[in-house]
């Protein structure tokens, strides 16, 4: 193994510490937005893996996935972004 590939697994470890710390939020979270932010967050970084995925396999058609995720994860963001100001203005 070469440096750069210890380092990848340094990141990926790094990278799993996080997404349980957000996954946590998610759970415990106190309020809709507070578990909106925790979802967004873990959804960031399970791209960052993917990315770093790639790095170690070579296998750049998951860029595209990465990508197409990203985009799903922020529409779904806005979705319900969108939710929270108009039940704001029903109560």
């Amino acid at each position: 193994m070469t440096i750069f590939s210890y380092i990848l697994l340094f990141c990926v470890c790094l990278l799993a510490l996080s997404v349980l710390l957000a996954l946590y939020r998610f759970i415990v979270g106190p309020s809709v937005a507070d578990r909106l932010s925790a979802l967004d967050l873990i959804a960031a970084y399970l791209i960052g893996l993917l990315v770093i995925y790639v790095m170690y396999t070579d296998k750049l058609i998951f860029f595209d996935v990465a990508l197409v995720f990203s985009l799903i994860a922020f529409l779904g963001a806005i979705s319900f972004a969108y939710y929270l100001v108009n039940q704001k203005k029903h109560e």
